[in-house]
């Protein structure tokens, strides 16, 4: 009787922790769903890289071209291509719109979710995987950076990918051919998603982990011959089809210096040509690493504490949580040398999550008066400050904004700050009082969701349920990130061109002209509404286009003072695009109509309607 009853138990098990994975997976998926899926539709692409990106991927099926990028029919020649072909693909299949120009980048968001949970399940146990998942599907930098069409979330899924087949090799006395070859691919797939970082990072964090943990002898078992040619294969096709079809051409370098020692190297040292954007603050920088988790964020420090220091014979967790570590810290310490912006930190966010979701899971396990539930009632108390911050700045902030009459402008109501436009985020700090009127809505609910979640979470965490605390945190985020999605929507006309985009498309015949009075970065949205070429005034070497106008098939789109008046009073209409303080340089050549105005930006024309 014992030995037939014996047997089953394991199979119970078994089948019951794949229930609970499956699960898990459900719940991840459903996360993302609610989360991610609404922010496809709205808003309208944003000018400079949200625009820039789509209409690259735009131009590569209207040329058929998947090999060398191009905006406004000007060679691109600074970007890995990965982000940009999936794009493309989603295009061809679709249609060219919105909501598939973000359809790649948010499957991306799912695919990294899933990773980060499948690494975490394998090295940490499968609550922690789970809650590492939703602790990067919830945070606040994950989904504004993802909001936005940049592939340094791919990065992350590409390294947490990479990382998790070195450490099942890690596990084996030699790494299998499997581990071997998956950690080259995801290596050449970070190399076709954001250059050479997608080798460097995983190279030099691995070789630091082995160093720290004393155990170099592990690099001479590591397969190279057959991780080099995996990687040769996948990343290398690419680079060499873009360097015969663009080689030096006249005053153009080709695409060898632009992209390998222009982008790379010069770009690193902050000697790029042309110069490229400022770059953040170093203590911004590496604040806002933490910051990118809130509300999570709470229990980051301690969790850090926590990953062991003593590297000789970790277990498989201890590895884990090192490695983790190292691939965190590494990356902030690599921008640190060079010009960077806020997101530059996102492709760490995995491992945070992961080192975090670590302790939580700790946390929960531990006995009543545990030093980690006296750490969790902190983090909770902080939380606590922060959600009744939110409520009470909120409520001032909203006792003094001024009501706004229906239909009102915002960019009447903002105060241009330029000089904060180094950061991505910087038009935020052009806020008034008067402008947070048309915000009041989502500042409110923002606050009050903050405030409720702060609330539950530090009561449950008081009647020692963390698990309970942690599911209404998570909750909590579903509101919070929802008035994200509402402010950015009520933002965009200040970011964005789209409805002066559709105000041309309306009134476009054959031969018509558009032009930007100003850098094409400004009014990019303009060349993907439209699908029409666009010529700029006096930008010739400035921004994206600079390299691309070197070349001698460069479409004629650039105009001086003197064209530009030529062009002006010819028999073609022109709908000029122009910032407001700067209409005047257009309006003063006289036969000038307003066919559009929205976020501070203007339409004029040498026509009438």
């Amino acid at each position: 009787m014992i030995s037939s009853t014996t047997p089953a138990q394991p199979v119970v098990v078994g089948r019951s922790q794949s229930s609970k994975a499956k699960l898990h997976i459900v719940i991840i998926s459903l996360f993302w769903l609610v989360i991610y899926i609404p922010g496809l539709f709205t808003p309208a692409l944003l000018d400079d890289a949200d625009s820039i990106h789509a209409e690259a991927a735009r131009e590569m099926i209207t040329r058929h071209d998947w090999t060398t990028l191009y905006i406004d029919g000007l060679r691109y020649l600074e970007k890995a291509p990965l982000m940009y072909w999936g794009m493309a693909s989603s295009f061809k299949m679709f249609g060219v719109t919105e909501w598939t120009a973000r359809l790649p980048l948010t499957l991306g968001v799912l695919a990294t979710l899933l990773a980060t949970y499948a690494i975490g399940k394998r090295n940490l146990g499968e609550r922690a995987g789970f809650w590492a998942a939703i602790i990067l599907g919830t945070g606040v930098g994950t989904y504004i950076f993802t909001r936005i069409l940049i592939p340094d979330l791919l990065v992350g899924l590409f390294l947490t990918i990479g990382f998790d087949f070195f450490l099942r090799g890690i596990d084996q006395e030699k790494p299998s051919i499997a581990s071997a070859a998956g950690l080259a691919a995801a290596a050449a797939l970070n190399i076709l998603t954001k250059g050479f970082i997608g080798v460097i990072f995983p190279i030099g964090i691995i070789v630091v982990y082995l160093f720290l943990t004393h155990n170099l002898k592990h690099l001479l078992k590591m397969r190279w011959l057959l991780m080099i040619g995996v990687l040769l294969v996948i990343a290398a096709p690419w680079h060499i089809l873009a360097s015969l079809a663009n080689p030096p051409q006249g005053q153009a370098r080709g695409f060898f210096w632009w992209y390998f020692i222009n982008e790379h190297i010069l770009r690193y040292l902050g000697k790029r040509v042309p110069k490229d954007y400022d770059t953040v603050p170093l203590a911004i920088f590496w604040s806002l690493m933490v910051l990118w988790l809130l509300p999570w964020c709470a229990f980051a420090l301690q969790a850090i504490a926590r990953v062991p220091r003593k590297l000789r014979e970790l277990d498989r967790r201890g590895r884990a949580l090192v490695l983790f570590t190292i691939w965190m810290v590494l990356i902030l310490f690599f921008f640190s040398f060079s010009t960077r912006q806020e997101y530059y930190t996102i492709p760490a966010l995995p491992a945070l999550a992961l080192i975090t979701a670590d302790w939580l899971v700790a946390e929960d396990e531990s006995p009543e008066k545990s030093s980690l539930r006296k750490w969790g009632m902190i983090g909770s108390g902080f939380l606590l400050f922060l959600g009744i911050a939110f409520a009470g700045t909120a409520s001032y902030i909203l006792h003094l904004s001024e009501s706004v009459p229906p239909g009102s402008d915002l960019a009447d109501l903002l105060r241009k700050n330029p000089n904060d436009y180094a950061m991505s985020l910087g038009h935020v700090l052009d806020l008034t009082p008067r402008a947070i009127g048309l915000f009041r809505l989502p500042m409110g609910l923002f606050a009050g969701s903050f405030f409720v979640g702060s609330i539950a979470n530090f009561w449950l965490r008081w009647k020692r349920k963390a698990n309970a605390a942690n599911w209404a945190l998570a909750l909590m985020m579903f509101p919070v990130l929802y008035c994200v999605h509402v402010g950015m929507v009520d933002f965009a006309p200040i970011l964005s061109s789209k409805t002066l985009a559709v105000a041309i498309d309306k009134q476009w015949q054959s031969g018509d002209v558009i032009v930007v009075n100003g850098p094409y970065e400004e009014a990019s949205t303009l060349n993907f509404y439209t699908g029409k070429l666009i010529h700029i005034i006096n930008n010739r070497e400035h921004g994206n286009v600079y390299n691309g106008a070197l070349y001698p098939d460069a479409p004629p789109i650039f105009e001086d003072d003197a064209s530009f008046q030529k062009l002006w009073n010819g028999p073609q209409r022109i709908f000029v695009w122009t910032q407001e303080e700067k209409a005047l340089s257009v309006q003063r050549l006289g036969n000038s109509y307003e066919i559009a105005r929205s976020g501070g930006k203007l339409i004029l024309s040498n026509r009438p309607n």
